[in-house]
């Protein structure tokens, strides 16, 4: 019975099979008829139809032939469409594209300018080398057309020429007119030519190099371009280095007008700019300038969607670790907003507590409060972290810190007790001697403290504090009575460590207990290192007491302020390239990106190590989009 069915199940497959290779069959044979059609509309349509196919990842390379024999028409948007379709298959059917090229050259002498652009723009993505041999004659033309949207399409075509066949492009002088659009009288011209020369030298070519005067006319033109011609331009002053001081000090007066911009990449590598152009600064007045210029459009960038929000904040975050007060006097404008994602208001609080100081302490602990109050479970423990760095950052705010985690605890919500419990520990250790009342109130407050890094804070502050505690003999003897049902280790030796520092500093009343704690943990517990230490304490309290006070209850040193900031080399690398996807993921572009790993000298392996990474932050902080296949030039995907 079991065999007829699965042969029936297989002659059903069979038949979709077919049915679905028929459909296929049928609906090329459908667009191969209306391709071929004696009606210009119904041409069209049929065009149209192809492309949406080969958008959607079918095949529709079949139909190359038929949609060559299109490409005579004076329509627009069907030479558009037909023009992508040679594009996404000339790798495929490079003997099939030199029957184009008649149509090709023909269209880039034409009359209408938008459609010569069209042409020369398709011949350069084409990249089949028999194609170079028609280009040459219609990109010479190009470069030298009387229409700017011509020339600024040409200059980039050349980049694409370069990058197939170095010895075509010299050779034709067609890098040499590149050079020389950057005089052009159109300044998207001009922009295009940059860009056109920035790829050309990251190719591995020395085709350029920033000149003063060259700088000079960038500097004008970029007032004139659109926003994609101003981040071109930008980005190649990023590799100038200025003369002396006075150059430095012009290039940043006459860059400050772009943080005006509405565009956030303008502003951001302008940014950039202005703190790479700075170092050659040495007037304080200059300085304290561009820093006032720079909060403005930096907090702007605040009020837009929540994924140009995160990017800025990411890079905020990087500029205030080289520019530390740059804006301290704005902490309230980072506070979050009810409806900001939650990824937005991680990187908010991580920058508050970044441009916080003793004078705004109290009412930025007083927001994280607010926030701690939330039923987000991560985001409560980001807000709680935030009021520990705080106290341990600044001396001045650690009893108002320690009283706002006293409220949270008495609120007694299970997520918020264990990370307050943490916290309040790590701040007794920072400051020892001082708060010993926190201990009791700990004290009341163990019925709630469950998980393992939490119970093995107040295992700590039970022991470290024993003698300020008037029921502790009550709370490690109820401790000791369940260590086996403990399953973390370092809460059984949290345990045994309260208990030794309780019996050193009261011998009388705690001898019992240590013995019963010792006994159980070294004969019982099935963990070796809780054994281990157990045997160690006995045999140190049985050979010297003396030397076991020294040792157990030695003096530690306090806990430090943690150093949320990046190495120096690291931190210059990304303030370079402050506004890219490296500012974001807060890894040099060397590390994911081939080119400059290659020029790096980053083997192979510790690339794939950081593209690795790359892609866990991506995936941790926003939702990624897989890179397309056959992208060479990434190691990671976004």
């Amino acid at each position: 019975m079991n065999a007829a069915i699965q042969t029936r199940i297989a002659q059903l497959q069979i038949v979709k099979a077919k049915v679905l290779a028929a459909l296929r069959k049928g609906e090329n044979y459908e667009l191969k008829t209306e391709l071929n059609s004696e009606y210009k509309e119904r041409r069209k349509e049929a065009v149209r139809r192809v492309i949406a196919n080969m958008t959607v990842g079918k095949d529709v390379s079949g139909l190359f032939t038929d949609v060559l024999k299109n490409m005579h028409t004076d329509d627009l948007e069907s030479k558009k469409l037909i023009y992508l379709y040679l594009i996404n298959y000339a790798k495929t059917q490079p003997d099939l594209v030199i029957l184009a090229i008649n149509t090709f050259v023909k269209d880039a002498e034409d009359s209408n300018p938008l459609i010569r652009a069209l042409a020369i723009r398709t011949m350069g993505c084409l990249q089949v080398q028999e194609v170079l041999d028609y280009l040459c004659d219609p990109l010479r033309k190009c470069l030298s057309d009387s229409n700017p949207y011509v020339r600024k399409t040409a200059v980039l075509c050349v980049a694409k020429v370069y990058d197939l066949n170095r010895g075509i492009a010299d050779e034709n002088g067609f890098v040499e007119a590149v050079r020389n659009a950057l005089g052009d009288v159109n300044m998207m011209v001009v922009s295009n030519a940059m860009s056109a020369l920035a790829e050309m030298n990251s190719m591995g070519g020395d085709v350029w190099r920033l000149e003063p005067q060259i700088v000079s006319r960038l500097l004008t033109a970029v007032n004139e371009c659109v926003e994609w011609g101003q981040i071109a331009i930008l980005e190649a002053l990023i590799e100038y280095e200025p003369r002396d001081e006075k150059e430095a000090e012009n290039i940043c007066e006459r860059l400050l007008p772009r943080l005006q911009h509405a565009n956030g990449s303008v502003v951001l590598t302008t940014v950039r700019l202005l703190l790479k152009y700075e170092r050659y600064v040495k007037r304080a007045d200059l300085l304290a300038q561009f820093a006032k210029k720079m909060v403005p459009p930096l907090i702007t960038l605040l009020s837009s969607e929540p994924e140009i929000q995160f990017v800025a904040l990411r890079n905020i975050n990087i500029i205030l670790q080289r520019r530390p007060r740059l804006l301290s006097k704005e902490i309230r404008v980072f506070f979050c907003k009810y409806n900001d994602p939650i990824y937005v208001k991680y990187e908010k609080v991580d920058v508050l507590v970044r441009i916080c100081s003793e004078r705004n302490a109290e009412p930025l602990l007083n927001e994280l409060k607010e926030y701690a109050k939330e039923v987000d479970v991560d985001f409560v423990s980001c807000a709680v972290n935030a009021i520990g760095r705080l106290a341990i950052r600044f001396e001045a705010a650690a009893e108002r810190a320690i009283a706002v985690l006293e409220e949270l605890l008495q609120m007694k919500v299970d997520y918020c007790v264990q990370t307050c419990v943490v916290v309040l520990c790590d701040i007794l250790r920072r400051y020892p001697g001082r708060f010993e009342a926190v201990a009791t109130t700990l004290c009341e407050h163990a019925d709630y403290i469950n998980a393992p890094e939490a119970r093995a804070a107040y295992l700590w502050a039970l022991g470290e504090y024993s003698e300020h505690i008037p029921n502790v003999a009550s709370l490690l003897g109820a401790a000791v009575d369940s260590l086996l049902e403990e399953e973390d280790a370092c809460v059984q030796l949290a345990l045994v460590n309260a208990c030794v520092k309780y019996f050193l500093k009261q011998p009388q009343r705690a001898q019992a207990l240590v013995l019963r704690a010792l006994q159980t943990a070294s004969e019982k517990c099935a963990n070796p290192d809780v054994r281990d230490r157990a045997y160690i304490y006995w045999r140190l309290l049985s050979a010297d007491p003396s030397a076991a006070r020294t040792v157990v209850l030695a003096e530690k040193p306090p806990v430090r302020p943690e150093n949320s900031s990046l190495p120096e080399p690291l931190l210059e690398e990304l303030v370079n390239e402050l506004g890219c996807v490296s500012s974001v993921l807060q890894q040099p572009a060397r590390k994911f990106v081939y080119a400059r790993a290659e020029r790096a000298g980053v083997p192979q392996g510790d690339a794939a190590t950081a593209a690795d990474y790359g892609s866990q932050i991506a995936a941790d902080t926003t939702p990624g989009v897989d890179a397309a296949e056959g992208e060479p030039e990434l190691l990671i995907s976004f």
